[in-house]
């Protein structure tokens, strides 16, 4: 039987052997592509090739759905997503199906989470399909494409060289696009040929000048010819050793396995049928692929044990342009074509029944199916003859557009005018006379308006090609129904009901909630925070209040964005049914992970009891604290550990009799962890002054409670003394810890201080001396009125030359290490220096002031006598503690013969602060000090 595209095939033939010079393959491609077409049309199953998202396509598919009306529809989708198809009818276009795994079995654990996404506009031949058999009595609709499961079985592993070998340009987020009927060229150079040729900027101006007008109102064999012809080409033209060729090939075998299946199970006619797939897909000449009965099958491997959870999630026109690498707004101007081809043919498209965001269709029966089709007739050779028929120029269309745009433009701060719109109106005219079109296109409007208008500058945030987009259709963003949503989504909206907003609308709502007024918003409040915690930053924002340990607020007030966030809350119902039960589960996560350290695991802690108020979730997280502390062999985290663990302690010291038992082990063991570690931390450079001084802080703030608990001070002792730092700062932090431990008392203190500045090899790094000593003020906050006295002695004695660039070193790092402690300075000289100006000519430091010197009896108030009485006799006989005291805070003396009291009203406790005032007057000294 001869081929009614011979002549076809001939006259190519005939044009590659007069292009002697060309490629060798040219004569086998050319005959090809036209062998494919005959292959396709002769298939029973009729096969109906799309391209994704084109309103050609979708044309074709509504007047041959009208005509034919098939019986059984196999679509090229992941046959896993179908019982999701019915949840359509409650949502707003555009959306996506998607598939969802976190916990897996049988792929990679680091590769968690796998999303496989496949989005559905009205203007795509899908989504008529889609609308034709659900709510068309007697058709079925099956689902041929891999499952989502194969999907990731069949991508190759990045570490092998398949893996390498094409760029990863079909992510879409996290997620992996599904691309159906996708017809973009696999390689830069058949692009960028036909580019340069068509006079195009990119592959969607193309599509649209050559592919979607010329068929836009196409007849039914027309339209098959020249897409099967198309995907042939493209198919020929591909590199053939690609991993990303071969999954296509198994993807074909799959479809067709699955098609023969259900043809043998149901009985189905193939001339009944129809399927839509993409046109690469078309062309194929695998020997697995057909109908016949006797067609070999393609080996199915099973899926693996990873439970899949299933949704519909909001998509947009920009998300799909990025997942299948078209151009800004090609999807918005093929959504305006879609409309604009349904006016001018008087067509009416397929609608799901209850469908959001259009008008409610009527009910009308469709008429009797046309009779059979005749033999297959060669339809390539006209339509490849002559140019593209295109519509001419529609002045009345480009002239709104022009005024629209200058309108538009002028409310976006452009200086734009009449004579503007006139001149993009001939602009665009002659642009698309020099590109070899008779009506301009979308395209060439949005350069002669970013000629004519946008100039040099943009006044605005939208430039001119954005003003375009938003004229010729905008970024439709679809929207899930309320019934279409998983059960945590639901449970959220109704929980957040009370609050009387509309939280579907795509705006930020602003909730006020007087919780001392209407307490039941509590239950509102706390979700939020929650959701505040899981969502992105920008969905749920607190403009007053707070969610902190120990605190209660009467008032609070939200900014909610849950509308454009719709799908980050959809997300979260494929982790868990309510949001507690996501939160916990991330809790868990964080603290489990395997980089997971023990400030994380406190911060689990103290998260667990802002939002779930679970006693046994929170021993949970803390003894999972207490694990990783001790396994811990560096100290980069010590300073938020301390403050974590004491926010913790302080909470729980003011709410509960006894601490919880993790508490006490997270104590224990942290005293006697950061014992054993402070000789290494003292002497190693990656080591800082900041986390030193945590160790310290936490060592010497959690000893008494330390030590109550059973550990022995005798470790932090031995610890101390075994620290050699070269450092200035960490020798710094070390004395300062000897001084706490009564080993270094303040006396030496000053006399090392002074020793410092008076040595000139020294002097030039006292600053980090000092450095040392502000760090210090942590574990040791008693040395306060010691480290200003230092920062007075170094300004006052520091050469220019060190002191200038210190201080802005130090102030940087104070700001950046010792933010907290900088008030504690200020408080102290504060109390150290004079408040007044004239005061200061007669102010002497406290630290220059001259000591009163010991004298006899009754000389005066520098005298040291020992009292009379029971205390004085006491003291008398055993004097060795009080020379101890006195030698320990600096004020030696030399005791004398007691003498009797002088009035019998002098009681002990007075006899002994008249007789030996010294002690007081020391004391007074070195708080004032």
């Amino acid at each position: 039987m001869s081929s009614p595209f011979h002549p076809l095939r001939q006259q190519l033939l005939g044009a590659a052997e007069a292009l002697g010079d060309g490629p060798a393959a040219l004569p086998e491609i050319l005959a090809g592509i036209v062998d494919d077409v005959d292959h396709a049309l002769r298939e029973p199953l009729e096969i109906f090739p799309v391209c994704h998202h084109s309103p050609a396509s979708a044309l074709a598919m509504l007047r041959r759905l009208r005509e034919k009306q098939p019986k059984v529809i196999y679509l090229e989708l992941c046959e896993d997503l179908q019982p999701l198809l019915t949840e359509l009818r409650n949502c707003r276009l555009p959306v996506a199906l998607q598939a969802f795994a976190s916990e897996l079995e049988g792929f990679p654990k680091e590769s968690a989470p796998l999303s496989v996404i496949a989005p559905i506009t009205e203007a795509s031949a899908e989504y008529q399909a889609i609308s034709y058999a659900l709510d068309t009595p007697g058709v079925e609709l099956v689902l041929v494409d891999r499952s989502t499961d194969h999907v990731f079985q069949w991508q190759p592993d990045p570490s092998s060289p398949a893996g390498t070998e094409e760029p990863e340009d079909d992510l879409h987020g996290d997620a992996v696009g599904v691309e159906i009927g996708d017809l973009r060229p696999r390689f830069a150079e058949l692009e960028e040929h036909l580019l340069h040729h068509g006079r195009v900027r990119h592959w969607s101006e193309w599509w649209d000048q050559y592919v979607e007008q010329p068929l836009a109102g196409a007849d039914h064999d027309t339209y098959r010819q020249v897409m099967v012809l198309v995907g042939s080409l493209f198919r020929r033209l591909a590199p053939h050793d690609t991993s990303r060729y071969a999954s296509d090939e198994d993807r074909e075998r799959y479809m067709w396995t699955r098609i023969r299946a259900h043809l043998a199970a149901t009985g189905t006619d193939p001339a009944d049928g129809l399927y839509v797939c993409g046109a690469f897909h078309a062309a194929s000449r695998l020997p697995e692929v057909g109908s016949a009965p006797g067609t070999p099958d393609f080996t199915i491997t099973p899926r693996t044990a990873t439970t899949w959870l299933y949704g519909l999630i909001p998509s947009s026109h920009s998300a799909i342009e990025a997942q299948f690498g078209l151009a800004p707004g090609s999807v918005s101007i093929a959504a305006t074509t879609w409309q604009k081809q349904l006016v001018k043919q008087r067509l009416t498209p397929f609608r799901l029944d209850g469908q959001k965001g259009g008008k409610k269709k009527a009910t009308k029966a469709l008429p009797l199916p046309s009779a059979a089709t005749g033999p297959v007739t060669d339809h390539l050779t006209g339509y490849l003859a002559g140019p593209p028929r295109l519509d001419g120029l529609d002045e009345e269309e480009l002239r709104g557009w022009c005024v629209d745009i200058v309108r538009l433009a002028r409310r976006n701060g452009y200086l734009a005018s009449t004579a503007d719109a006139i001149a993009v109106f001939e602009t665009s005219i002659l642009l698309a006379g020099m590109r070899g079109r008779a009506r301009p296109t979308p395209y060439d409007f949005q350069d002669a308006a970013v000629t004519c208008i946008e100039k040099d500058a943009v006044p605005g945030r939208r430039d001119v090609r954005r003003l375009c987009e938003i004229l010729l259709g905008g970024d439709r963003i679809g929207q899930v129904g309320y019934d279409a949503l998983p059960p945590l989504a639901r449970d959220v909206y109704d929980r957040l009901a009370p609050l009387g907003l509309n939280l579907d609308q795509r705006s930020i709502q602003r909730a006020l909630l007087d919780l001392a007024a209407d307490p039941e918003l509590a239950a509102c409040s706390r979700l939020l925070w929650m959701l505040r915690y899981l969502l992105p930053d920008q969905a749920v924002r607190p403009i007053m209040g707070s969610r902190r340990l120990g605190e209660k607020h009467i008032q609070e007030s939200w900014d909610l964005d849950l509308g454009r966030h719709q799908r980050a809350i959809i997300e979260l119902g494929y982790e868990g049914v309510t949001v507690e039960q996501v939160l916990e589960q991330r809790l868990r996560r964080d603290a489990w992970d395997p980089k997971a350290t023990a400030a994380v695991a406190l911060k689990a802690v103290e998260n667990s009891m802002l939002f779930l108020q679970s006693p046994r979730l929170t021993d949970e997280l803390g003894n999972r604290a207490v694990e990783l502390l001790s396994a811990e062999r560096t100290v980069d985290e010590a300073p938020v550990v301390l403050r974590r663990i004491r926010r913790l302690l302080g909470h729980y010291r003011a709410t509960t009799p006894v601490l919880p038992s993790w508490c006490e082990r997270f104590v224990t063991s942290g005293y006697a962890h950061y014992c054993t570690l402070l000789p290494t931390a003292f002497v190693d450079e990656d080591t800082g002054v900041r986390q030193v001084g945590a160790m310290l802080g936490f060592l010497f703030s959690m000893e008494s409670l330390a030590l109550s608990l059973g550990c022995d001070r005798t470790q932090l002792e031995i610890a101390v003394r075994q620290c050699h730092p070269e450092a200035p700062a960490k020798i710094a932090l070390l004395w300062a810890a000897r001084n706490q431990l009564g080993d270094l008392s303040l006396a030496d203190l000053r006399d090392r201080v002074d020793a410092l500045l008076a040595n000139p090899l020294v002097v030039p790094a006292f600053p980090q001396y000092v450095s040392g000593f502000v760090q210090a003020l942590d574990p040791v906050p008693r040395l306060a009125p010691f480290v200003v006295e230092t920062l007075s002695k170094a300004f006052g004695r520091l050469p220019d030359p060190v002191l200038l660039p210190w201080l802005p070193k130090l102030i940087t790092t104070l700001k950046s290490q010792a933010a907290e402690l900088v008030p504690v300075l200020t408080r102290e000289a504060g109390r150290t220096f004079p408040g007044t100006l004239a005061a200061i000519d007669s102010w002497t430091p406290p630290w220059l002031a001259r000591r009163p010197s010991p004298a006899g009896p009754g000389a005066g108030p520098g005298s040291l006598s020992p009292a009379t009485g029971p205390v004085g006799a006491f003291l008398a006989t055993h004097p060795a503690t009080t020379d101890a005291v006195s030698t320990l805070l600096g004020c030696a003396g030399q005791w004398t013969e007691p003498t009797a009291p002088t009035s019998p009203e002098s009681s002990a406790p007075a006899v002994l602060l008249t007789t030996y005032p010294a002690t007081a007057t020391a004391v007074a000294t070195l708080i004032s000090a």
